[in-house]
């Protein structure tokens, strides 16, 4: 084949630098915003805080001919013009897809979200203490514990065996293998494990719910109102129990009503998942990105100014360029401005946008801001992107990791927007309001006799909200609450 030029008209979608810079600026959560604004601090010498910079001026460091030289350069973010050196050799837009590298030397890569999990150890997440697992606890009351180095290895073969919920899901014989010592028998095991129920949290080590129970209430004190007859309807009748046959345990404990029902408070103070009491996931911290609060009959919304430092330019650092000087240190020094200039005002755009979009937010929802979940209307991202004239992928990147101080608790955004169901009236009715009626509805039912989904869809109905059954499950189900004959009880 013969070598040709051929022309074709075509169309396809580009983003510049500073484009992409500002894009995933947007998505970062505020503790990994903090992360790459240290980064770019570490990395651009011509970036510095708000706070530096005053110290650094009251200190009277900065030479008196350096900042004459760069008055022009020294305002802080909110002043986008204050920076116009040698504009020809630095264009304020670069072209599509191009590289950092390509036009400007940085000093060092700004990490951000790539540089959690490598070797820096600076990375602030690589200093966070880990949360405590249950079976670190356990080892710990285990070394703390006077036992012979043959019961030290069957302990820590039994605690090998306890899952995150407390119980010892294995029998003694399987312990026996797993220790694989022909001199230990299954007495010793047995003697063992009596004392790693001991450990706390209470109840840990059980092999069932009947003996986690048990072990809670022998170690109560001998005082507790009740605690004799719990004792032994725990371990003479926990299949009646579990049945919930009033009748029969009246008859079988020879107790009152009101007797029965102080035993069973007492019983249902009782974890049955001991294993959770110790929290075994590393904690997570939330900042909120933005304040409401109400004042003056209005809601307002604020940036919160501690979720990230404010940054100017090093009037000092900015002083040093001079024109006409093509030197390899001047160039690095225009590289560096230019660099600071598109990384303050990509934040810029973000908390624009963040506040915006937080806005619109409260301003749709200011009946749950006023009255609760009950009165949340339903919305969706592409709501927001048309009151806005944003896109909706920009709203999904605003909205992911981003948390609100409100009256009502740190909601993250995402909260807000849900899908809707019909009403008779015509109008609509959120998924959030939804499930608020039908949480408050089994918070108010009668213990004995819990409403059934079918119930709930009525009484829905009959408040104009048409939901199916399956609906109702649904939505029950998401919020961890058991069906009605799991939620009856006698007490």
């Amino acid at each position: 084949m013969k070598p040709s030029i051929q022309l074709r008209l075509g169309q396809h979608l580009t983003m510049t630098p500073q484009l992409q810079q500002a894009i995933r600026l947007l998505q970062l959560s505020t503790l990994d915003l903090k992360q790459e604004i240290q980064d770019a601090l570490d990395s651009n010498l011509m970036l510095e805080t708000e706070e530096e910079g005053r110290q650094r001026d009251g200190e009277g460091e900065a030479p008196p001919v350096e900042e004459q030289r760069a008055e022009a350069t020294s305002n802080d973010i909110n002043n986008e013009s204050s920076v116009n050196i040698e504009a020809e050799a630095m264009p304020d837009e670069l072209p599509v897809d191009t590289a950092w590298e390509e036009l400007y030397d940085s000093a060092a890569p700004s990490g951000g979200l790539s540089a959690v999990g490598g070797d820096d150890n600076s990375d602030y997440l690589a200093q966070q203490a880990p949360g405590q697992s249950l079976h670190d606890h356990l080892i710990w009351q285990m070394t703390l514990t006077p036992f012979s180095d043959r019961d030290l290895g069957i302990a820590a073969a039994i605690i090998d065996s306890i899952n995150d919920d407390g119980y010892l899901k294995i029998d003694i014989d399987d312990v026996l293998a797993t220790i694989d010592d022909p001199e230990v028998e299954a007495d010793e095991v047995e003697a063992v494990l009596h004392r790693v129920q001991s450990f706390d949290p209470p109840g840990v080590g059980a092999r069932d719910a009947r003996e986690c129970l048990l072990i809670q209430l022998r170690q109560l004190a001998p005082d507790t109102p009740s605690l004799e007859p719990a004792i032994r309807l725990v371990q003479d009748h926990f299949d009646v129990l579990a049945a919930q046959d009033e009748a029969q345990l009246k008859r079988k404990l020879k107790l009152s009503g009101d007797d029965l029902h102080s035993v069973i408070r007492l019983i249902r103070s009782l974890n049955p998942r001991p294993g959770t009491a110790i929290a075994g996931e590393e904690p997570r911290y939330v900042e909120p990105d933005v304040f409401v609060y109400k004042r003056n009959n209005q809601w307002r919304v604020e940036l919160n100014p501690d979720a990230a430092p404010r940054l100017r330019i090093n009037a000092g650092y900015a002083g040093l360029i001079r024109r006409a000087d093509n030197s390899s240190d001047n160039t690095t020094l225009k590289n560096h401005l230019q660099e600071a200039r598109w990384f303050i005002k990509s934040l810029q755009s973000r908390n624009d946008t963040l506040l915006r979009v937080a806005s619109k937010i409260v301003e749709f929802q200011r009946g749950f801001f006023e009255h609760g979940e009950e009165a949340m209307k339903p919305l969706v991202l592409r709501d927001i992107a048309e009151a806005l004239e944003m896109h909706e992928s920009t709203i999904s990147r605003v909205t992911t990791q981003k948390y609100m101080y409100t009256p009502r608790g740190t909601l993250e955004f995402k909260y807000f927007f849900s899908s809707h169901v019909g009403t008779d009236s015509g109008g609509e009715a959120s998924a959030t309001a939804i499930r608020a009626l039908i949480k408050k509805l089994v918070a108010a039912e009668k213990p004995a006799k819990p409403l059934s989904d079918n119930k709930i869809a009525t009484i829905l109905a009959d408040q104009g909200i048409q939901v199916a059954r399956r609906t109702v499950a649904k939505y029950r189900e998401s919020m961890a609450i058991p069906p009605s004959n799991e939620r009856k009880r006698l007490a």
